[in-house]
């Protein structure tokens, strides 16, 4: 497996996946606005750092994006010293084959060289294989830094909650 910095014509693909992987979470049903920042893998590229996982025969798997600081667009966070994890996705056809862990491990490795304190990632209540894997890399519930994301303008229903995890590096 390869893990790499995603090149421009590979941005329409992992939008895909990513879309694919987060609407497999939620039943299939629609993810309503949020789609259209899932599948703006360019945008985010421009922002922070998009990595793939690509197998060994050069088909994308899946990626994630590494934001490497607060200033970023992409920062679900304040943090000074933290950088944060986003948008990790793996085409659901080719998951349990180590690339959402790779990923991540690459994330862990860009933080270190980067000099980062910690890293803030946030995980939906259906995200449960990915907040075990979490877990067994180190990574450490953190309450309070969830945050609870209204999904209708009008505030009415349950929120959404993220669930904060934090490595220290």
């Amino acid at each position: 497996m390869e893990i790499r910095l995603i090149q421009s014509e590979e941005c329409a693909t992992l939008g895909q996946i990513t879309l694919d992987a987060y609407r497999q979470l939620n039943g299939s049903e629609p993810l309503g606005p949020y789609e259209e920042e899932l599948l703006d893998v360019q945008a985010r590229s421009f922002d922070s750092e998009v990595y793939v996982a690509l197998d060994n025969g050069g088909r994308l798997m899946g990626g994630v994006t590494y934001v490497p600081g607060p200033e970023r667009a992409m920062a679900e966070f304040r943090d000074p010293v933290a950088c944060g994890i986003r948008m990790l996705a793996v085409d659901p056809a080719l998951q349990g084959r180590g690339a959402g862990r790779a990923l991540v491990e690459k994330c862990v490795a860009r933080a270190r060289e980067q000099g980062r304190g910690r890293i803030i990632l946030h995980s939906a209540p259906a995200m449960t294989t990915a907040r075990a894997m979490y877990v067994k890399m180190s990574f450490a519930r953190a309450p309070e830094l969830d945050e609870f994301i209204h999904e209708s303008s009008d505030l009415e229903g349950e929120p959404l909650h993220l669930r904060a995890f934090t490595m220290t590096i």
